[in-house]
């Protein structure tokens, strides 16, 4: 089934990304491990956890923690190419936040939740991942400072609700829903494009 693919593929984009930011930040192998596994199924477990969804997609499927670890491993043995290699790293990571968008989308429809959930539980999954890595490596996360982000994960996750719904066949919905979603991505990155900040550099008194 399609969305299984991508599933998988999505783990093994995110997993591989954290490994580059580990290794931004020297850490060893068994950190490296660690934040891709963060990474990749971080955000699913949030949203699993906040839905009461059980058991959690890694418990039932502890081979999800050594795909990790094997992606990992790839951007590793990658070192020497990896500035050739910005943009389809780029790629690989809005293919999985959109493809994560998706699967959690998926899991909160098959629960019956209602549209609004659908549409977080879709976000939570996407992003998580992201803060959690961002958070381990004492950054202020992506998504709250850089290029859109979240707002590809909330596009997109309407997108599949709707699409979801009409009498579209499901895999027909997936893929339109991924080619817009990281269509959008590679805009933001490209033209920079970046939603409203707040800046406040006043001291109270």
């Amino acid at each position: 089934m399609l969305i299984q693919v991508i599933f998988y593929v999505a783990i093994a984009a995110e997993a591989m990304t954290a490994a580059l930011a580990a290794g931004r930040r020297s850490m060893d192998w068994f950190g490296v491990c660690v934040l891709a596994c963060v990474t990749a199924l971080g955000g699913g477990t949030a949203r699993d956890v906040l839905l009461g969804h059980y058991p959690l997609s890694w418990v039932q499927n502890p081979y999800l923690l050594v795909l990790c670890c094997a992606a990992a491993f790839v951007p590793i043995a990658l070192a020497r190419y990896m500035a050739a290699l910005r943009w389809p790293f780029l790629l690989l990571d809005a293919i999985g936040l959109v493809a994560f968008t998706i699967i959690g989308c998926n899991v909160a429809l098959d629960m019956g939740q209602q549209p609004i959930i659908v549409v977080v539980a879709g976000l939570i999954t996407g992003i998580v991942g992201g803060i959690l890595r961002d958070v381990l490596c004492n950054d202020v996360p992506l998504v709250f400072s850089s290029e859109l982000y979240a707002t590809v994960a909330i596009v997109s996750g309407v997108l599949y609700y709707f699409g979801h719904i009409s009498d579209l066949p499901l895999d027909i919905v997936i893929i339109g829903v991924i080619v817009v979603g990281v269509t959008l991505r590679v805009l933001a990155i490209v033209f920079k494009l970046q939603m409203p900040k707040f800046v406040y550099d006043k001291e109270l008194r």
